[in-house]
């Protein structure tokens, strides 16, 4: 349970510092799945289904990044894992991020793979905020019709992956696209979906670790690095030959990644730096 609601979990590996893990849309907790195993080895790897998503419940109207936010706050606290390290991708990292706002208690570290924070986007990069504003329009209208399948298809191939893509997505994750097409359609309800609040982020006192893929959406790599430049004690990372999902396509340089920046992080508790 979460705020009273219930939320699907899953808590792999019995030692080491904790690792809450948060999936972005239209996804669940599988997405991590090629990630977990080596994880589990060096920590404690929480992963959950988001609200609407997978196993958890379903609210039955618009949610909000603030709901999100607040239940990932209640599985920290509620598995007793405070301060954990904390990753999300897409709009899971976005999540994550509103969280790091108002409890950055309740982390040792944040780690956050391209967040569709468009909010941040000005000059040129407005322009392509604006596109991508109309093609997700475009996605939405097919989902208000009823047309589960083509929304999900029009936003893999026309937002997230590029012409075709949807048939080389395996069948299953096709399902489960579907089947959080609902969700999706009430995430993008709320206004303040693609905001942050980098006045606060500034304030963050512990590490960060910002990533995005070679070949990911392209407006992706300001909004990276604006957050980077925002972090105080943030580091950069740029997966070679990665679209959007390096968890997915490069699992293991995605999970080698997050092993390294948390134990780097460690060291330097330990030593007293930073």
């Amino acid at each position: 349970m979460a705020n009273r609601f219930k939320l699907f979990s899953a808590l792999t590996g019995n030692s080491g510092e904790p690792l809450v893990l948060v999936h972005g849309s239209w996804v669940d907790h599988h997405n991590w799945d090629l990630v977990v195993p080596a994880l589990a080895r060096s920590f404690r790897v929480l992963t959950y289904d988001r609200r609407g998503h997978g196993r958890s419940g379903r609210p039955g109207r618009p949610g909000s990044i603030r709901e999100n936010a607040a239940d990932l706050a209640a599985l920290i606290e509620g598995f007793g894992l405070a301060p954990a390290h904390v990753a999300g991708t897409s709009l899971g990292g976005s999540i994550v991020l509103r969280l790091a706002c108002e409890r950055p208690d309740l982390f040792r570290s944040l780690i956050v793979n391209e967040p569709p924070l468009m909010s941040l986007l000005s000059g040129q990069w407005a322009e392509a905020a604006e596109e991508v504003g109309v093609r997700v329009a475009r996605v939405l209208k097919q989902l208000e019709a009823g047309d589960m399948e083509g929304g999900a298809r029009q936003f893999v191939e026309t937002v997230a992956f590029g012409p075709g893509a949807w048939e080389r997505i395996p069948e299953s994750i096709r399902k489960t696209a579907v089947f959080n097409a609902p969700t999706f359609l009430n995430e993008m309800q709320d206004p303040e979906v693609f905001a942050i609040d980098l006045t606060r982020l500034r304030t963050f006192p512990r590490s960060a670790l910002l990533t995005r893929g070679e070949n990911g959406p392209p407006f992706f790599r300001p909004i990276v690095e604006r957050l980077a430049a925002a972090l105080p004690r943030a580091e950069l990372k740029i997966f070679a030959g990665a679209g959007h999902e390096p968890e997915q396509t490069h699992p293991q340089a995605y999970a080698a990644a997050l092993a390294g920046f948390i134990e780097s992080t460690a060291r330097r508790g330990a030593e007293g730096i930073g």
